[in-house]
């Protein structure tokens, strides 16, 4: 019979060998295609207050999850390759498209560590549950790339995985519709399958659903019992990224006081400053468009 596999506190790898060392003082840099990947943010402040944080939105692209692999890994390169430019110290991929396609290349290519969105999570689902039996909600797109299957085989044989798309939460996340019968309703449809399965654990798979964590969580206890567990992705990335730092003695000096976040876009930061707010739970300083 198989067991479970011991899962260590972090897995991300530098680039290539040789890779040059960055200062402990740098910034720390996240991308996703537009806004979800704030709610990554969001948990790196929580987890690492001291820390500068460097974020790209590419919502002139935005989304990927439409885009084919060499398309997502393309994008990728060049979103990397821009926060590289500003001095990173790490690159967070707050886009469970890009963690879904194209880390390693990354890996490969970058002189600089590289943490993607799904292993974290993975990760988290498989010491939490008891049944062997996880779901996940997600994009379309990650769902058919099969990447959270794989990420949890990795960690337990023994673990079966139940995708549901659930594109409908990425817009009402985005206007602000994350409370009421609407978003309710939406939860409960994608819900029915993997309470059916009998789930006891539930990932959100995609940066935009920690802001309805509250109604898919009711929901998902209403379906299945109070003893459902719910993943967010997003904080399980940030402890994974807290454990990291620390181990590589790459955590930012303290003395230094309270991080900062610069924001970056490809196109409409108006529009993106709008909406950040929800997203990160507190208001930014303007956005800064930039030319990939």
């Amino acid at each position: 019979m198989s067991t479970l596999r011991s899962i260590p506190a972090a897995r991300p790898t530098s680039g290539a060998p040789g890779a040059s060392p960055r200062s402990a003082n740098g910034p720390l840099g996240v991308f996703d295609s537009g806004l979800g990947g704030l709610t990554v943010v969001r948990a790196l402040r929580a987890a690492l207050p001291h820390e500068d944080i460097v974020y790209l939105g590419d919502t002139a692209r935005v989304p990927y999850g439409t885009k084919g692999p060499a398309t997502v890994t393309r994008y990728a390169m060049t979103c990397a390759n821009h926060l590289v430019a500003r001095g990173v110290k790490a690159i967070v991929i707050a886009c469970n498209t890009v963690s879904a396609v194209a880390p390693e290349r990354l890996r490969v290519e970058l002189d600089l560590p590289v943490i993607g969105v799904i292993d974290p999570g993975a990760r988290a689902a498989a010491e939490a549950t008891r049944t062997f039996k996880v779901g996940v909600l997600a994009t379309a797109g990650t769902i058919a790339s099969g990447a959270y299957p794989r990420a949890l085989s990795a960690c337990s044989t023994r673990i079966e995985t139940y995708g549901q798309a659930a594109p409908l939460l990425v817009p009402l996340a985005e206007e602000g519709w994350t409370r009421g019968e609407v978003p309710r309703l939406a939860a409960r449809r994608y819900l029915e399958p993997l309470a059916r399965a009998g789930v006891d654990v539930v990932v959100l798979g995609c940066t935009h659903y920690p802001l309805l964590l509250d109604v898919i969580e009711s929901e998902a206890k209403a379906l299945l019992g109070n003893h459902v567990r719910m993943i967010d992705s997003a904080r399980a990335v940030a402890r994974e990224v807290a454990a990291f730092l620390e181990n590589r003695s790459l955590l930012r000096d303290a003395a230094r006081g309270e991080g900062s976040v610069k924001l970056l876009v490809t196109d409409l930061p108006k529009s993106f400053d709008a909406t950040a707010s929800r997203f990160l739970g507190s208001n930014p300083e303007g956005a800064e468009q930039v030319d990939l």
